[in-house]
């Protein structure tokens, strides 16, 4: 990696170019030195995960230039395709150079506990580690109801020594970062957190015979429930509730040899 150069960060989102927590991370790491791209959905893609989906024609996924608010000279696109998409299209030939790291967020509500498999903020980060990039996802603990005025700055007042952490780590080295919504004044030290077995909510899914005269299908109606039990402590769900931010370091896909040895059958069995 060339010390002449700034280290250029992609910065995208699942929220959408339009969000303004998108913004936020693209000034902070502007701030921070970095050279700055911002590539990000052209809609909302909350929770496609790792998906590579993009509307193609001809082979061919649609994007549009922007100019984002107080970001001036920064370059930004609206993309027709999916977090993890746009992060996989960096490192197939489209930006030149490509970025050094992949900034994800800042994400309208906490990524937490194992349901971090669902976010397409998270799919961006892990994308990244794939071709050998260090990556951070960033998310704001937002209740249900997204307030008016999400406090960012929150966010931004942890990122400068999360970067610091990012950058003395490995390649590849995935990490994710969940600050609780309230005022910087309010924040408690950052801790590091294990992921707890659910999110913050989880999701519940009835079915609901169809009785409409002019649509007799059954649908699926999905709503959020609120967990049942108290979140385990020193997992990212206990501590962000408590007031914490929480930095956890996320891995990829990977095998796990062993599966035909006799050993390792009989303890995995027992």
């Amino acid at each position: 990696m060339a010390s002449s150069r700034r280290l250029r960060a992609l910065i995208t989102n699942d929220d959408g170019i339009d969000s303004p927590g998108l913004w936020a991370l693209a000034a902070g790491a502007r701030d921070a030195g970095f050279d700055v791209v911002v590539a990000a959905p052209h809609v909302d893609a909350s929770g496609v995960g790792g998906s590579v989906l993009s509307v193609r024609e001809d082979g061919r996924t649609r994007l549009q230039r922007r100019e984002l608010p107080e970001l001036a000279g920064v370059p930004a696109f609206a993309v027709e395709g999916h977090p993890a998409f746009i992060v996989h299209a960096a490192g197939r030939g489209w930006l030149d150079p490509e970025p050094d790291v992949v900034l994800s967020g800042i994400n309208i509500g906490a990524n937490l506990g194992h349901s971090v498999l669902h976010s397409g903020t998270i799919g961006a980060a892990l994308a990244a580690s794939l071709h050998g990039w260090r990556a951070l996802a960033v998310s704001l603990g937002t209740p249900a109801v997204t307030p008016e005025r999400p406090h960012w700055e929150s966010a931004l007042q942890v990122l400068p020594d999360v970067l610091d952490l990012l950058l003395a780590s490995p390649d590849a080295t995935v990490l994710s970062l969940n600050v609780p919504d309230v005022p910087v004044a309010e924040l408690r030290e950052l801790r590091e957190a294990r992921l707890a077995r659910f999110g913050s909510v989880q999701v519940r899914v009835d079915h609901i015979a169809g009785d409409d005269a002019d649509d007799d299908a059954d649908v699926l109606h999905s709503h959020a429930a609120e967990l049942a039990t108290p979140p385990e402590p020193g997992t990212d769900t206990a501590l962000v509730a408590a007031g914490h931010p929480t930095i956890t370091e996320l891995q990829s896909v990977s095998d796990r040899p062993g599966l035909l040895d006799g050993a390792t059958a009989a303890r995995r069995a027992s």
